[in-house]
């Protein structure tokens, strides 16, 4: 976003210098930095406001705690092989395979779920309360939210579909899935 901004900033510069030639163009310096990446064993610190992540999400492997079967039982089709996301993320994504129907499921775990469900009620979707996952949980159409301890929790259902009937089949897997952990 930064480089498109320079580089329209240079164009209306140069454009404007030859309109009126006996105008210098400005000079324009532009410093790119590159943050070193921390060692394995050192952990980012976390962002104000948050609190530390649980040491249930160490060492967590999403697509465990959301396995393949329970995916495509969610989904009603076959679906991929999970991938996971990166350690510093937990996450796990099944996506339908390219010859149809279009269909995903995520699972994202910690910090990431949470912000995704406080993203969501800050644009105003409608939530209604589920129970029996744990210490708090909310489902929204296709998503259901959960905090289980201090670890937060996302499920998420892409379909074409009427979402009111995911929404008994998604809050029961958000009940195995807290079961689990």
């Amino acid at each position: 976003m930064r480089r498109t901004a320079i580089a329209v900033s240079l164009l209306l510069a140069t454009v404007t210098g030859c309109a009126d030639e006996a105008a210098p163009a400005p000079a324009v310096t532009v410093t790119a930095t590159k943050t070193a990446p921390a060692s394995p064993g050192e952990a980012a610190p976390p962002s104000p406001g948050t609190a530390p992540a649980a040491p249930a999400e160490a060492g967590v492997k999403a697509c465990e705690l959301l396995p393949k079967k329970d995916a495509e039982a969610l989904a009603k089709t076959p679906l991929d092989a999970g991938v996971e996301g990166p350690e510093t993320s937990p996450s796990c994504m099944y996506t339908g395979p390219v010859t149809g129907p279009l269909a995903q499921v995520e699972i994202y775990l910690g910090d990431g779920a949470k912000k995704y469900y406080d993203i969501d009620r800050k644009l105003n979707h409608k939530f209604t309360p589920v129970t029996g996952v744990g210490e708090e949980g909310h489902a929204e159409d296709n998503a259901v939210f959960f905090r289980k301890a201090t670890t937060w929790v996302a499920i998420r259902l892409v379909r074409l579909n009427d979402p009111a009937v995911n929404r008994e089949p998604l809050q029961n897997l958000a009940r195995q899935v807290a079961a689990r952990m």
